[in-house]
């Protein structure tokens, strides 16, 4: 039943789309088909509640208390990429909040952060330019074709939809640095990668500068690459593997890990004294 609720989960919000982009487009639809569309709406809502009260049924026959059994029922009928996805999207508005009141994210008393989006702003700047005028050209383009008028709003309501986006990306990277306390590194990348690593696992911390890594979060054979522009600088190697959660929910594990920082000595500078203790007086980091 899990299945079949969320297949007909992914197939009815699509649909149901289509048809509200139809309908405020101007086209007439078969009443038929309005009929059908709004029955198989319906039995969805119906087989979603089915499912959602008997697996929290289950939940507090186990002895689960009711918040916890909620949340347990989210997690089993809605799959972790789904759910991830819904996080970046609330703490990427969030984060636009947090950009306004120019403050920062998870950054403790006597925390440093090692701030990495000083070198994608010329280009995150650069696609919400791009973003505002493809926007305002095609709304000028599908107003000269005499589209109708509620297919333009909902082609420019997804066009704004873009440049939030960009908004959100550039607010995330801004506001949620890297940070380094004496207990521990934590990496991050906006609000989609966030790795915490225990100061007394690193073992070697070094300048090291790659300019091909692939993709923003790579991770092969044991290394961890979080890079910007497909960049990193800074390489930590670890006394044992630690895990990894990817952005959408995967896991690995790495044992050395490269990331990217606009200002390399300062991550450096705030590592190496406690690296020092942790190694109980051994050889300096290079």
């Amino acid at each position: 039943m899990i299945k079949a609720a969320r297949a007909v989960m992914f197939l009815v919000i699509p649909g149901e789309l289509l048809l509200f982009i139809l309908l405020v487009a101007g086209v007439r639809l078969p009443v038929p088909v309005l009929v059908a569309a709004e029955v198989a709406v319906v039995l969805a809502l119906l087989l979603e509640v089915t499912t959602v009260v008997r697996l929290y049924r289950a939940e507090r026959r186990r002895g689960t208390v009711r918040r916890a059994a909620l949340a347990e029922t989210f997690a089993t009928l809605v799959p972790v990429q789904v759910r991830r996805l819904l996080m970046i999207e609330l703490r990427g508005m969030a984060g636009l909040g947090i950009w306004l009141a120019r403050r920062r994210h998870g950054v403790p008393p006597g925390g440093v952060a090692v701030s990495y989006s000083r070198e994608q702003a010329t280009m995150t700047l650069i696609m919400l330019f791009a973003l505002v005028i493809e926007t305002v050209a095609l709304d000028v383009l599908l107003s000269a074709l005499d589209v109708p008028t509620g297919l333009r709003i909902a082609v420019l309501v997804l066009d704004i939809y873009g440049i939030l986006y960009g908004l959100m990306f550039a607010a995330a990277c801004a506001t949620r640095p890297h940070v380094i306390t004496p207990t521990e590194l934590r990496i991050r990348y906006g609000v989609y990668f966030d790795l915490r690593i225990p100061r007394e696992l690193i073992t070697s911390v070094r300048s090291s500068r790659n300019l091909n890594e692939k993709g923003m979060i790579g991770l092969a054979d044991g290394r961890l690459g979080v890079a910007v522009s497909s960049q990193t600088n800074i390489t930590v190697e670890l006394a044992e593997p630690i895990t990894v959660t990817r952005p959408l929910g995967t896991q690995a594990e790495a044992r050395v890990i490269r990331f990217f920082a606009d200002q390399p000595d300062t991550a450096l500078r705030a590592l190496r004294p406690t690296a020092h203790e942790a190694l109980n007086g051994h050889e300096a980091l290079t």
